[in-house]
């Protein structure tokens, strides 16, 4: 079962397979060079491969790291469609993980209307994936 640490964890999902023989540090590698992400942030960063068979998560817990695999014996991980190119990274919640490493589809999945605070301007009618989720956006959420 994978423990997330308490508090607002951001949870990063790439959108490009990646090789699953690495660990640790080729992992820790691949969130500074492919994701532009810093692996001591606290933040998790989930990757797949190619058949998306498989998913690797890694994330600094504060005193390590911490790296969780998932290989599927059947099926596939089903991950976010980017609409744009260029995107390397789309931001999730942890509701939209856990449905994620469940096997259910997130493509026809629609967000409810939610409060949020007045400083986020938050697009609650495009499913799945917010816009304001997305990496690589002028507007992106700032560190």
């Amino acid at each position: 079962m994978l423990t997330i640490p308490a508090g607002r964890l951001r949870i990063f999902v790439a959108t490009e397979p990646l090789d699953m023989r690495k660990q640790f540090d080729g992992l820790a590698g691949a969130v500074r060079n492919a994701l532009g992400g810093e692996p001591l942030s606290g933040d998790l960063f989930l990757f797949f491969n190619r058949r998306r068979t498989m998913a690797k998560a890694i994330y600094w817990d504060g005193d390590g790291f911490c790296l969780w695999a998932k290989r599927l014996e059947k099926g596939c991980f089903k991950i976010p469609k980017v609409r744009r190119d260029g995107v390397v990274q789309v931001e999730m919640e942890m509701a939209e993980l856990t449905l994620l490493l469940e096997g259910i589809d997130l493509a026809g999945a629609t967000r409810r209307p939610r409060w949020s605070s007045p400083k986020a301007k938050v697009n609650h009618s495009s499913p799945c994936i917010p816009e304001r989720y997305v990496r690589g956006r002028s507007n992106a959420l700032a560190g």
